[in-house]
């Protein structure tokens, strides 16, 4: 088994300082590291219990199978933050039929990401025999 000590998903995206600026101003993620110089430079985020890194420049965006998931302790919280915040909504918060409340928004190429509430009777907090 390959013994992973830590991870982050990457993106590249079409715009790089408008991307710092919507994850790191308008999410209001904290940045883990920083790396290199100019337009293009590197600047990881942390993501609960992973990272994301935006760097480099892409021609276009990312396709649309890629996704952030993150889960929030208070979605309909996060939601009015991001609204004052001037961050479009895709979707309102929404208690979906699994139980999970989501919350849906893009990043500026577009790249969806979801808000994730786990209500505190979900299953997803609790394993069985524990």
């Amino acid at each position: 088994m390959v013994h992973v000590l830590s991870s982050r998903t990457l993106l590249r995206p079409t715009d790089p300082e408008r991307s710092r600026a919507f994850y790191g101003e308008g999410l209001g993620l904290a940045v883990y590291r920083e790396f290199g110089t100019g337009p293009e430079r590197g600047t990881v985020y942390f993501l609960g219990g992973g990272f994301l890194e935006v760097s480099g420049r892409s021609e276009s965006p990312a396709p649309p199978e890629v996704r952030l998931w993150m889960q929030v302790a208070d979605v309909a919280a996060a939601h009015e933050e991001l609204l004052a915040k001037g961050v479009e909504i895709v979707r309102p918060p929404v208690k979906e039929p699994w139980g999970l409340i989501e919350m849906w928004i893009a990043d500026p190429d577009g790249t969806p990401i979801v808000l994730v509430e786990i209500p505190d009777d979900h299953p997803l907090r609790y394993r069985a025999g524990i």
